[in-house]
């Protein structure tokens, strides 16, 4: 199994996973063309996709759905509230397109087992996913204002983590940014922050777990090297160091990472 960040931030978000048999596309928060670069950055093409799963209805994780659904008929992965808040916002999608993934639950894609889970974020019925693969986990978990014991028990001991560390908090504060788009970023339904981030990490790392990825980092509210010192810095405060036994990474909202190997 394989998989690339191909954007993660308010500016889109767009996640690419393979295996043997199957190309998995999680949002399209960017324009077609735009997504078609990303996809060629890891010499990939959208025409191979199998399928896009779909988190929730924010326009910075679907603004390029309905384009590259219809363009390369491909067909989208949604739960049912989900569907009915996109309607209007990504186009008529031919109804052979069209399924319903329901929160909480797990589908298989030929040889990848798809586990959906709910997170807390100011959409009708937001979900993440977990990829499970010969015996290996890679979690997808941004986008939501705090992590709860459920989820952490789906994600718990996973290899690989791409995990929100969207902002600091302090930053935040003292940004430019008006109260109330503060108040929502902090709130329980809002985003998670640095030390957040690295208190949830805290419970989920596992013996397996080899490399982190810190995603959805905030242009305004955050830094890379701050979000990986916080978290570094927050792990080990609970016994937990980063280069031991696993790597802390970071990821750039404007260039995708490499094709990774879980």
């Amino acid at each position: 199994m394989r998989f690339s960040v191909l954007a993660s931030g308010s500016t889109g978000n767009a996640f690419y996973v393979e295996t043997k048999r199957e190309r998995l596309l999680v949002d399209a928060g960017l324009s077609g063309k735009q997504l078609e670069q990303l996809f060629a950055h890891i010499d990939r093409h959208i025409q191979d996709v199998t399928g896009i799963l779909v988190t929730h209805e924010h326009s910075d994780h679907i603004k390029g759905l309905g384009v590259i659904a219809r363009k390369y008929r491909l067909p989208i992965y949604a739960n049912e509230k989900t569907w009915k808040a996109m309607d209007g916002f990504i186009g008529d999608i031919p109804l052979e397109q069209k399924f319903i993934f329901p929160t909480g639950s797990v589908r298989t894609f030929g040889d990848l087992d798809v586990e959906s889970f709910g997170v807390s974020h100011d959409a009708v019925e937001p979900m993440f996913y977990v990829f499970h693969y010969e015996g290996k986990k890679l979690a997808l978990i941004t986008d939501t204002g705090y992590v709860s014991e459920r989820m952490k028990d789906v994600i718990r001991h996973a290899d690989v983590f791409v995990f929100e560390s969207n902002h600091d908090v302090e930053m935040l504060r003292m940004g430019k940014y008006p109260w109330n788009i503060k108040r929502r970023i902090l709130s329980d339904v809002g985003h998670v922050s640095n030390e957040d981030a690295g208190l949830a990490l805290a419970d989920v790392i596992g013996d397996k777990t080899k490399r982190i990825y810190l995603a959805h980092l905030s242009q305004d509210n955050n830094m890379k090297e701050l979000a990986r010192m916080t978290v570094s810095q927050t792990l080990e405060r609970k016994g937990i160091v980063v280069g031991e036994s696993f790597q802390l990474y970071d990821t750039d909202p404007a260039r995708p990472t490499e094709l990774i190997s879980v």
